[in-house]
């Protein structure tokens, strides 16, 4: 039964994945119809209006998603570039890609950024701009402002990554050190037409928090901004470049991020191809077909990660014991992106830390795994996408000499998962819509 289980969890898990395959997402909102451009649902464009069509794009999905414009639009493409995360480019006939690094910028990203912005700065009102917006692309897009240097904003991003800010949170910061984010690339793309395709790595599919929204108004302040570095304890450690940039904002110095009611944003769309939903959803009716009652509990799963992963074992000890919500045998999936404030030495992710925090609970629940993961196919700084668990693995660990306890209060969930085989290593999978956790209890009438 156990070993069943573990392979359905995969078999779900990799059809979540395929629903957030990033071409089929083009391909399903934007059509080409000679002179036509419709983009679904309800944007219809004449092709004719426009001199020169061009792609740029940020995020470990842009080049899939170029990809598929490549194909719709053919000889009607005059250029395209992208920055994406290393490991992440394809071979593209009209579009140049350029890998930087994620999650920490770095001069590979600067100089990608610096290119795009001065592309879309030679458009004119006569020219339209595909953009291919997923997940990665706020560190693959760093362009400073002026004062703050490059590393400047690598020491912010660490310091707000370990100390356990959401991506909500992150952004903030990062829209008001960027000439980039927070609608910036959309000031120097006016008055040129843009669609902005988005595969969407947030939770709530918000298009002004996804890469920091480089084409949407922005609708976090400096003074929000600000509120983050305080409520993490890092205004003494947080570079003094920032900290003064923040206050010539605060004082009027230096100018806001464009906000609801520029005019800029009267020449974009927004249209969001992707989400953790549409992954969710896919693998419940997947499951389904597989024999298991399923459930999505939900998207916008947000918090710290071991107590989210005391909740999820919570309701499948509740599955076991009453058939509440459903009955075994039964996959409840749930998204979102939790958060870890590291304070070992360790090495793992936010996905391999949900399932090591739970190991004790799993090994009380008869026939049950948990399974966890990026959909982008990295955890953390490793090379592993998350873990799976199940009732024996518990007890597999302590016959090899391993403390879960001890492993867990040093946030060293990879080599424990690792030492026990159970590490989920899929490479890069070329999309990114958040996490997927995948809870399995076992039953009679499974069909798998």
């Amino acid at each position: 039964m156990i070993e069943r289980l573990r392979q359905d969890a995969f078999k779900i898990f990799d059809k979540c994945l395929k629903a957030a395959d990033p071409e089929e997402a083009v391909r399903k909102f934007v059509h080409v119809s000679n002179d036509s451009l419709l983009i679904a649902p309800d944007i219809k464009i004449s092709l004719s209006q426009f001199d020169r069509i061009v792609v740029v794009g940020a995020g470990k999905a842009s080049a899939m998603m170029c990809r598929a414009l490549e194909g719709l639009l053919g000889a009607r493409l005059d250029i395209g570039l992208l920055s994406v995360k290393y490991g992440h480019a394809l071979n593209l006939e009209r579009t140049r890609i350029i890998e930087a690094g994620h999650p920490i910028p770095d001069e590979a990203g600067l100089k990608a950024t610096n290119e795009i912005i001065a592309l879309l700065s030679s458009l004119g009102h006569r020219d339209l701009v595909f953009s291919c917006i997923s997940g990665g692309g706020s560190a693959l897009l760093p362009a400073p402002v002026d004062g703050v240097t490059l590393e400047n904003k690598q020491l912010m991003t660490s310091l707000l990554l370990e100390a356990g800010a959401d991506i909500h949170e992150i952004n903030a910061v990062r829209k008001h050190l960027s000439v980039s984010k927070g609608g910036g690339l959309m000031k120097f793309a006016y008055p040129a037409f843009v669609i902005n395709l988005i595969l969407s790595d947030v939770v709530g599919d918000d298009p002004s928090v996804i890469a920091s929204g480089p084409f949407s108004p922005d609708r976090t302040t400096c003074e929000n901004a600000m509120q983050v570095i305080n409520r993490l304890d890092l205004e003494d450690v947080a570079p003094r470049s920032v900290m003064k940039h923040f206050r010539k904002i605060l004082s009027g110095e230096a100018p806001e991020t464009p906000k609801t009611g520029d005019p800029i944003f009267s020449h974009v769309r927004n249209v969001v191809i992707g989400s953790n939903l549409l992954s969710l959803n896919a693998g419940k009716y997947f499951a389904q077909s597989l024999g298991y009652n399923s459930l999505v509990l939900s998207s916008f799963i947000e918090g710290e990660t071991s107590q989210t992963a005391l909740f999820h074992a919570a309701i499948a000890k509740e599955i076991i014991g009453s058939a509440n919500p459903v009955a075994p045998p039964a996959c409840i999936l749930s998204g979102g992106e939790t958060t870890v404030k590291v304070s070992g030495n360790g090495l793992g992710g936010r996905n391999q830390h949900f399932v090591l925090s739970i190991l004790k609970r799993i090994e009380e629940l008869p026939d049950c795994v948990f399974f966890s993961a990026g959909s982008d196919g990295t955890d953390g700084p490793t090379d592993a996408a998350g873990a799976i668990a199940d009732s024996f693995s518990f007890q597999r660990a302590v016959s090899i000499g391993l403390d879960p306890d001890t492993y867990l209060s040093d946030f060293d969930s990879y080599h424990f998962f690792m030492q026990l085989g159970d590490l989920v290593i899929t490479g890069p999978t070329l999309t990114n819509v958040m996490d997927i956790r995948i809870a399995l209890v076992g039953g009679s009438t499974c069909n798998s």
